[in-house]
């Protein structure tokens, strides 16, 4: 019988924790370190790939990522034992993806034909903004020439690049970013993921625009066009959003985040890591203590991850939704009741098309662009209450 989650398929995700720099609008767990015992660390990831093996054999892998971080930090010998170690525990999809961050810094672009040879299919390139002073502002190493040079050697050893860029910035204006995400365009080679600035808690930016010295950030409505014109330029040059934040040709879309959005089970190995893991018939919610130094000691004594969590019925139901409705292919409304045990209300659905929020169409809910800009509230509105 096809359990719940091979409709969203499986994946790995290894997180390496540090950085050379920490940037100030980073929510994520990443670390600055002097000094990092490469090999202590590869021995760690490969004992937890043997743990997550034992419980998982058999399990077709689609997609692996490397996440951070920096993982372009790491040697390549590392990379290359832990994906030859993942290719003996499990039998692997014939596209199998794998996935590389990195940082355009001169140093590491030296390292992508190692990477390539270590297994690496595809790198996904933290670029953020193709201007010198916005780059500083947000704490960023490296310059646009660097960037770019950076960027021209990853495509010389990997078919598949993609790279992030952060609008929203502060100051800018409308014409600022068409000119750039134009400029942008005209470089990327199959997927592209632009993401809003947001201030979060606990970050740098989130003190300083506390303190009210964060000026220039956009107001809700210039938010709100930036988005929109995010969504032409990006349809005019071959690359629709696939989802919220993401875009891509044809076929190149990212394999390892679809398993997220359509809800398939995914490891998370490494400090902080998040997994999703149904084992049994129930579906398990897992999470890695995020201290580096915690985990690496835990994983000798098999104490990495949290105690686990089963997610009830109804958590998964929400989970579903959140993931499901970022994309563009919406979510299989019969799939949503199967996973909750409980009916999407058909008032709600109504209203929320009459306003022009969401689609249905037979047995596929998707949102429409508008409801995209209000995404929270249409979920929120979607939820079972």
């Amino acid at each position: 019988m096809t359990e719940d989650w091979q409709q969203g398929g499986f994946g790995l995700y290894i997180h390496w924790p540090f950085c050379e720099a920490k940037c100030p609008y980073c929510d994520f767990n990443s670390h600055v370190s002097r000094s990092i015992d490469q090999k202590a660390w590869r021995d760690a990831y490969l004992t937890e790939l043997a743990r997550a093996a034992s419980e998982t054999q058999g399990r077709v892998l689609n997609a692996v990522f490397f996440g951070g971080g920096t993982p372009s930090l790491m040697d390549p010998e590392t990379v290359a034992d832990i994906i030859s170690a993942i290719r003996a525990h499990w039998p692997t999809s014939n596209d199998l993806e794998i996935t590389l961050e990195a940082n355009p810094g001169s140093v590491e672009a030296g390292r992508f034909a190692a990477f390539r040879q270590a297994g690496v299919s595809r790198v996904s390139m933290g670029i953020q903004a193709l201007n010198d002073p916005d780059l500083k502002r947000l704490g960023r190493l490296h310059s646009t020439k660097e960037a770019l040079a950076a960027f021209d050697i990853a495509r010389g050893h990997f078919e598949r690049v993609s790279f992030d860029l952060i609008y929203g910035r502060q100051n800018q204006t409308c014409e600022d970013w068409e000119a750039e995400l134009k400029q942008a365009l005209t470089l990327a080679i199959d997927h592209v993921s632009l993401y809003q600035l947001t201030i979060e808690n606990g970050t740098a930016f989130g003190d300083r625009y506390a303190r009210g010295k964060l000026a220039g950030l956009p107001s809700e409505d210039l938010g709100a066009d930036m988005f929109q014109l995010t969504q032409d330029v990006c349809e005019q040059f071959g690359m629709p959003a696939y989802e919220v934040s993401n875009h891509a040709r044809e076929g190149a879309q990212s394999r390892h985040n679809l398993i997220y959005w359509r809800y398939g089970d995914y490891i998370g190995i490494g400090p902080g890591a998040h997994g999703r893991l149904t084992l049994n018939g129930s579906k398990m919610a897992t999470e890695c203590y995020s201290n580096p130094n915690r985990w690496l000691t835990g994983v000798a004594s098999g104490t990495s991850e949290k105690p686990r969590e089963a997610l009830s019925p109804q958590e998964q139901a929400t989970e579903f939704l959140l993931m499901g409705l970022r994309v563009k292919e919406g979510i299989s409304i019969d799939r949503f009741e199967k996973i909750g045990g409980v009916p999407l209300s058909r008032d709600t659905l109504d209203h929320l098309t009459d306003i022009g929020m969401i689609e249905v169409s037979g047995d596929r809910l998707t949102v429409k662009n508008q409801g995209v800009m209000v995404l929270n509230a249409v979920i929120e509105a979607l939820m079972p209450h």
